[in-house]
């Protein structure tokens, strides 16, 4: 009888098991971008988790005889003016810029959500006040607000995650605020407030896990202008200061002065950027048209 019940579990367990890798081909075949950009975000996940074991050289070490080698055997994207391993410093890169962005996306995400949930549920003056600052936060285009907020901080690796994440605070509170408005007023919050609870409590347990949904799109979203604009602040020098290898600092090493005797400087750091940004906007569209009701035909 027991061995009956286990056979019975695991036929259980490998129908469930094949429901999920059933519905994710459904998915890749409905959303073939989608797919695409997830594979690319996950080979710069792996990059970034497994520099150390991937990258082929030390990203620091340097080498006054191989510098500005060509790509080959040696060194697979060439070297830079100290001689340092291109390919190496772009893997190393991909934490650098993942780490940036996912953090700024995060500590934005708390901060908007905060907000834009007290200003959805309290109202009144705090509402108006909130507004008005998101108001003027929204006037300056992203790039623009980072830039201030980069060179206020200076450059650092916390500071430049601070300076990206205080620019994606307005959007998120604004989502947040919309979705609270519309939640507040629905039957399962006017039974939690009948049944005695906290104002605090219903905004926190019933209101806020209510409006992940649309968060998940958002941040998914975010995190491609994210890496832009980390990349945009190093490339001017305000970003992530030596001697950690990022994408934009290779740019600005090297645009001006060696492009035209060692493009690879140029092209690999750029080509990285592009399919960064490019793997996590088709990914962000995706995931999208997958939970917005919307957009489902």
């Amino acid at each position: 009888m027991a061995e009956i019940d286990h056979q019975a579990e695991l036929g259980r367990a490998g129908a469930h098991v094949t429901g999920h890798w059933s519905r994710l081909l459904f998915y890749m075949r409905q959303h073939p971008l989608g797919a695409a950009g997830a594979v690319i975000v996950i080979v710069f996940v792996f990059s970034a988790l497994f520099a150390d074991v991937i990258a082929p050289r030390d990203p620091l070490h340097t080498s006054a005889p191989d510098s500005l080698k060509e790509p080959g055997t040696a060194f697979l994207m060439g070297a830079d003016m100290m001689g340092r391993d291109v390919l190496s410093r772009i893997i190393h890169g991909a934490r650098i810029s993942l780490t940036v962005g996912v953090a700024s996306i995060l500590l934005g995400g708390v901060i908007g959500i905060v907000i834009g949930l007290m200003s959805g549920y309290l109202l009144g003056w705090f509402d108006l006040l909130m507004q008005r600052l998101i108001d003027i936060m929204q006037a300056l285009p992203l790039l623009v607000l980072a830039l201030v907020m980069a060179a206020s901080l200076g450059p650092s690796l916390e500071n430049t995650i601070i300076a990206i994440s205080i620019p994606l605070v307005p959007n998120v509170a604004r989502v947040v605020r919309s979705s609270t408005l519309s939640l507040r007023e629905m039957p399962f919050v006017e039974a939690a407030r009948a049944a005695g609870m906290s104002e605090l409590r219903v905004a926190v347990r019933h209101v806020l896990p209510n409006t992940l949904a649309p968060l998940i799109v958002l941040f998914t979203a975010q995190l491609g202008a994210a890496i832009l604009v980390e990349a945009s602040l190093s490339f001017l020098g305000l970003g992530v200061p030596e001697p950690h290898p990022s994408w934009g600092r290779m740019l600005s090493e090297s645009a001006a002065e060696y492009v035209r005797v060692a493009p690879w400087l140029v092209i690999f750091p750029g080509l990285a950027i592009s399919l960064a940004v490019f793997g996590t906007n088709l990914f962000g569209d995706a995931v999208r048209d997958i939970l917005d009701p919307r957009q489902r035909s």
